[in-house]
């Protein structure tokens, strides 16, 4: 079995697996549990700075340090945790939603939330690639972000179209810009739209990007549009599973086309397994059967999990692609968020 000398002393292939796995894990777990710290002081919670958001420019930053000498030393765990660690996490994300929510929400609600998700996936993927010569990887991720969670959207779409994780950083980093601008805009909108506390609730919950930043707009009016809007969102996050399968089908249909031409075999569909498992988690939260202890027990650890893969998404983030692609990133968020703004207002006008 081939040997590696490590600082002076000569490890065996599985001991140089077994101390990369493990300090890999160690590393983002170090880091995802700062992040949590930080994002509950009063700065990060003012400026709409999650957990999420936070681990993963720690991670860029240390990545992309002198640090980064060392990361040949934790690769193996860093995979792990943007890999593995990163579904688990989005399956448990399935128990923040139940199917109350949307009966709660009634058919309007649901129905301005499809046109959200759809419209905007659509609009990103023709923009980006048809307008700004995006790849389609980075176009969709971007999206993804922008019409369903924010940062939590683009890491549970990053396994379906396998994009590179500086790809995943800029998607987040549009987000997290765009999502925070309308957690600032929406409260001061409010007067001049002429809309019932219920209906700019659900303005705010199909439209905000991130889960947090609609807390806060929300909260930031009063607690009835605060309400509308958490269900609204939350009726959101759970379209994530659907879109993932529906982009599966998508890009297998298009890899399938293009690998097999003149072929009569019919196009592969790999189903992301964890987007399933999501609306299973979320079907078994419906049932409150959950003791609440447990539950936030689990709503913590998914926490932590997430905050995990950001961190391992950051680690592995090298900056200098980020430089090469440019504004144009910006620019198809600028055009996403002008629609969630624009669009969103006229069809929550139309449901008032």
């Amino acid at each position: 079995m081939k040997a590696q000398n490590i600082n002076g002393k000569i490890l065996t292939a599985p001991q140089v697996l077994s101390s990369s796995m493990y300090l890999g894990i160690v590393s983002v777990m170090l880091i995802s549990i700062l992040s949590t710290y930080f994002s509950t002081l009063p700065f990060f919670e003012n400026i709409g700075l999650s957990s999420l958001t936070i681990a993963i420019l720690v991670g860029v930053v240390i990545g992309n340090s002198p640090i980064n000498r060392a990361m040949q030393r934790i690769a193996t765990g860093v995979d792990f945790s943007k890999s593995v660690l990163l579904k688990l996490g989005v399956i448990l994300f399935g128990l923040r939603i139940t199917f109350e929510q949307i009966a709660q929400l009634g058919w309007y609600g649901v129905f301005v939330d499809v046109v959200v998700v759809t419209s905007v996936l659509l609009v990103a993927y023709l923009l980006g690639t048809k307008l700004f010569n995006l790849d389609y990887q980075t176009s969709i991720l971007i999206g993804a972000g922008s019409a369903i969670c924010g940062a939590a959207a683009v890491l549970a779409t990053e396994p379906v179209v396998k994009a590179q994780a500086h790809k995943v950083s800029i998607a987040v980093a549009t987000v997290v810009l765009f999502g925070t601008t309308g957690m600032f805009l929406y409260p001061a909108l409010y007067p001049y739209l002429g809309l019932t506390e219920h209906v700019f609730g659900i303005y705010i919950g199909a439209t905000v990007h991130e889960v947090a930043q609609v807390v806060a707009a929300g909260t930031a009016v009063n607690s009835e549009v605060a309400n509308a809007a958490v269900i609204e969102k939350m009726v959101r996050v759970m379209l994530l599973a659907p879109t993932l399968l529906f982009l599966s089908w998508v890009l297998a249909r298009k890899t399938n086309a293009i690998e097999e031409i003149g072929s009569n075999d019919k196009p592969k569909l790999i189903i992301p397994w964890f987007a399933v498992l999501f609306i299973v988690v979320s079907g078994i939260n419906s049932l409150q059967i959950i003791p609440s202890g447990f539950h936030q027990g689990l709503l913590t650890i998914d926490n932590y999990l997430l905050c995990m893969a950001m961190a391992a998404l950051g680690l592995r983030t090298h900056l200098t692609p980020i430089f090469n692609v440019g504004f144009k990133p910006v620019l198809l968020a600028a055009c996403l968020f002008f629609m969630l703004v624009a669009g969103g207002y006229s069809l929550s006008y139309l449901s008032g």
